[in-house]
This record gives C-alpha cells, sequence and structure tokens, in this order.
C-alpha cells in the first residue's frame, strides 16, 4: 500500500479538524447532550468511517478496503468495553453530566496520540523483525484468557486500579475535593490546586494506556499497513463520545460482551502466530525456515469478527430482556455509592 506523505498530512489534517469541530460545536459550552443529538451525530461519525473504508476500496482494492473494515469494526468494539471503563471513571470521581463531555474529548484526543505512537513503535518493530508477531500473538491470547477469568467482575477490578493510580496522584499533587466548573486547576488561599476534573483526566490517561496494549496489537493481526491501522482508530474513536451518552444505559445488558472480545482477540492472537509461523525467520523453529501452516483470510477474519460480536450482542440483550430502566438506575445508584466510599478512602 503505498500512501504518500500528502496524504497521510490531508488525512491527519481533516482528523484533527473534525475533533476541532466537535469541541467548539458541542463540547465548549457545557450541557449534557439530548438522544437526539447524541443518535445523530454517532450516525453522522459512523458514516464517515464507512465512506472512508469505500474510497479505502476505491483507491487501493478490496484487500485494503477489508482490512480497514475489520481493522474498525475491532476497534470500535474494544471501544464500547472501554465506554465501561469511561462510566466507572465518571461515578467514580461524580463528574457532573454537563461536564462529562469534556472530560471524554479530552480523553479520547489523549488516546489517539498515545495509540499514533504506539502505531508507529508497532510498525518499526514489524519492518525490522518478524518475530514481533510471535510476540504480539501470545500477548492477544494471553489478553483473552485474562478477558474470560475477570468476566463478571470488570467493575471491582477497575474500581481498585483506579484507588492506585488517585493515592499516588494525592501525594504528588494538592488536590481539591470539589468542582469548580469545568476548570482542570483552581488557585484557594493562593495556593494552585488540581480539581476532581484534572484527577478523571489523569486516571483516563493511565487507562488509555493499557486500551493501546491491548487494541494495537490486535489491529496489527488484521493488517501491517499503518495507514489503515492509524484511521481506523481515529475513526473508531471519533463519535465515542456521543456513543458514551446514547448507549450508556445499555452498557450494563451487554452482559457477554467480555466474552465475545475475548473470543475475537484470542482469534486474532492465532491468525498473528500462524501468520508468525508462514514468515518464520527464528533458528529454533523449523531451522529458521518458513512453516507450511494456512493463513487466515482478511474475509475469514472480518466474517469471523462480525460473527461473535453480532452472538455476543444478541445473546447479552436476550439475557437481560427483561431488565427495567428502574433496575438500571438502582445499579447506577449503588455503584455512586461505591464509588463515594472509595473516594472517602483513597483521601485517608
Amino acid at each position: 500500500m503505498n500512501v504518500s506523505t500528502t496524504v497521510w498530512i490531508v488525512t491527519c489534517v481533516v482528523i484533527l479538524g473534525l475533533f476541532v469541530f466537535d469541541f467548539f460545536a458541542h463540547v465548549r459550552t457545557p450541557h449534557e447532550p439530548t438522544f437526539k443529538e447524541s443518535a445523530t451525530w454517532s450516525a453522522v461519525y459512523i458514516g464517515l468511517a464507512v465512506v472512508f473504508g469505500g474510497i479505502v476500496f476505491w483507491q487501493y482494492g478490496s484487500t485494503y478496503g477489508g482490512e480497514y473494515f475489520a481493522g474498525y469494526i475491532t476497534e470500535k468494539a474494544l471501544s464500547v468495553d472501554n465506554l465501561f471503563v469511561f462510566l466507572i471513571i465518571m461515578t467514580t470521581f461524580s463528574v457532573p453530566r454537563q461536564y462529562q463531555q469534556k472530560v471524554l474529548l479530552i480523553g479520547i484526543v489523549m488516546a489517539l496520540v498515545m495509540r499514533g505512537g504506539f502505531i508507529a513503535l508497532g510498525a518499526a518493530a514489524i519492518n525490522n523483525f518478524s518475530w514481533v508477531f510471535y510476540l504480539f500473538g501470545a500477548f492477544l491470547i494471553y489478553t483473552a484468557y485474562k478477558l474470560i477469568k475477570e468476566a463478571g467482575h470488570e467493575e471491582e477490578n477497575e474500581v481498585e486500579q483506579e484507588t492506585k493510580i488517585m493515592r499516588l496522584v494525592k501525594k504528588v499533587l494538592p488536590t481539591t475535593e470539589e468542582y469548580h466548573g469545568d476548570r482542570l486547576t483552581v488557585k484557594i488561599d493562593g495556593k494552585r490546586v488540581v480539581t476532581p476534573m484534572l484527577m478523571a483526566l489523569v486516571v483516563i490517561g493511565f487507562t488509555d494506556i493499557l486500551f493501546a496494549l491491548d487494541s494495537i496489537p490486535a489491529i496489527y493481526g488484521l493488517t501491517t499497513e499503518p495507514y489503515i491501522v492509524f484511521t481506523a482508530n481515529a475513526f473508531a474513536l471519533m463519535g465515542l463520545r456521543q456513543l458514551y451518552f446514547l448507549i450508556g444505559g445499555l452498557l450494563d445488558r451487554l452482559v457477554y460482551l467480555s466474552y465475545g472480545l475475548s473470543l475475537v482477540l484470542a482469534f486474532i492472537g492465532v491468525k498473528l502466530v500462524l501468520h508468525a509461523l508462514h514468515e518464520n525467520e527464528l533458528g529454533f523453529i523449523n531451522g529458521g525456515e518458513h512453516v507450511a501452516v494456512p493463513e487466515i483470510t482478511t474475509g475469514l477474519s472480518l466474517s469471523v469478527i462480525v460473527g461473535i460480536l453480532a452472538v455476543t450482542t444478541v445473546a447479552s440483550l436476550i439475557k437481560t430482556r427483561g431488565k427495567s430502566a428502574e433496575d438500571v438506575d438502582k445499579a447506577a445508584t449503588v455503584d455512586a455509592g461505591t464509588a463515594s466510599e472509595i473516594d472517602r478512602d483513597s483521601t485517608r
């Protein structure tokens, strides 16, 4: 895939422009978005991602087009799982609804910047060391195992991790427990202190690093083209803020999402190991010669990923179809109480 520097620059400028537009059009003035606003702009950003995929098909062929859509769908699914973590962070810090958009947008931009760094490192490693596919594959299979092992306990694990980060930050930086609008820092008695808004962003920043460790090897298992890896990640993250408000009440109903994602990551991990064997250069494996193993095509990858996610979503909704809005509100109240208790513990 021959992508010129000009195309890279234009793509980055357009993506940056979309984030800037998002900030000035929706985030600059604090407010809680309506369902209609969230649904409309979620559809717009998904539409843009599909249109871009069509352009990739047109300009670079069906192989790269298929790789883009497989990568986009995988990253979008992982991003939905990340929304659950964002929800826990918002609850833990009791971020007012009208300010959550700002925290989310800044967090998403941070995620894209961090992923850009990981994408560059991954591309350099792949170009110089073919055996890195063994590492990526093994890591994804291990991650899939962890997801299954921790299924049903994601919230407890995430809260425990956040508490450790909060304690560390509070040891280093002077903090206040009160919000001052959407400001990140404020002066109290002549001393500059950090608000809970900035604390929430710090925690999101740390979790973004962990997200990148999962998502970048996963998409490199579907394509080795840095341009496709970057754009699939960018379009998957775009519209994530709107999606947070659109399906926030449905997140608790996706009870099998972790199982579905673990299957997707395990599948991609196996695909990476097979590719590594096919490209093998390690002397202690088959004498450094390529191993004649079947490789999984992009079309099959796309079909398996879509199939797993569709079955997972339908099964989750069937399992929780009797769950009422009252149940969701009750769970949110319990979560808020738990978060408040943890926040008090972290100040001790």
